[in-house]
């Protein structure tokens, strides 16, 4: 398949319902509508295709971006790759679902993290403390530093309420994945949950939301999934 078969094939699924729901939380013109299940068996075949992916993701189209993701080969992405990526992801769905993902599959995935939390970009940010995530949610505690998580966790406690929009939602993620996957430190990431508390998350014209990572963190204690690894970062 090149570019415009793969193009054709996600017109073909594409779903005003859910081209209405992706807008609504940010996506903007061109985009399908696709639903992220129904790409599978587009990407089935294709398995890793880094020349098709760049393809897509340079389309600037929502869909072909997030199905660039999917089919990427993370590891033979270079520190460029990355920034092209991150500066081409223009809102959340792409810089923490795309990109971060994508760059938690890659050797470069800490060093690259650090420096975009170091930026003062939010969606930089975001996507650095969402690749933490999934990093954390996926790879061994022992492939981490626990006293370098730690000073992490001190920034989130001193600086998540001041932080913008989408870094304090990936900050709280961090938060909670740090509590949920990473037994080292669950007890001092409770701690700060508590200490933090709820944290508002502000939207243009819509209600603020609230997130919690301590109640998010007690209800996984109640289930008994502490220490919980995902097999796969992607799906």
């Amino acid at each position: 398949m090149n570019l415009q078969s793969v193009m054709q094939e996600l017109e073909a699924l594409g779903k005003e319902r859910s081209k209405k729901m992706y807008q609504s939380n940010g996506a903007c013109e061109p985009l399908f509508g696709v639903a992220t299940g129904a790409m599978k068996p587009i990407a089935k075949p294709l398995k890793k295709n880094q020349a098709l992916a760049e393809e897509l993701y340079a389309t600037g189209n929502y869909d072909a971006m997030y199905f660039a993701g999917v089919i990427a080969d993370a590891k033979a992405m270079t520190k460029d790759d990355f920034e092209r990526w991150i500066d081409g992801a223009y809102f959340y769905m792409l810089s923490d679902y795309v990109v971060a993902v994508t760059l938690a599959e890659s050797d470069l995935a800490q060093e690259i993290a650090d420096e975009w939390i170091a930026s003062g970009e939010e969606l930089k940010m975001s996507a650095g403390w969402s690749c933490y995530c999934w990093l954390l949610g996926n790879r061994k505690d022992h492939e981490f530093s626990e006293q370098k998580l730690l000073g992490m966790l001190e920034t989130v406690k001193n600086t998540i309420h001041d932080a913008p929009e989408r870094t304090k939602s990936a900050m709280n993620n961090f938060l909670y994945t740090t509590g949920v996957s990473f037994l080292p430190l669950h007890e001092k990431a409770m701690e700060i949950a508590q200490a933090v508390g709820p944290v508002e998350i502000k939207k243009v014209d819509k209600k603020s939301s609230f997130v919690n990572a301590y109640e998010s963190i007690q209800k996984e204690i109640d289930r008994g999934r502490i220490g919980f690894k995902r097999k796969y970062v992607r799906c």
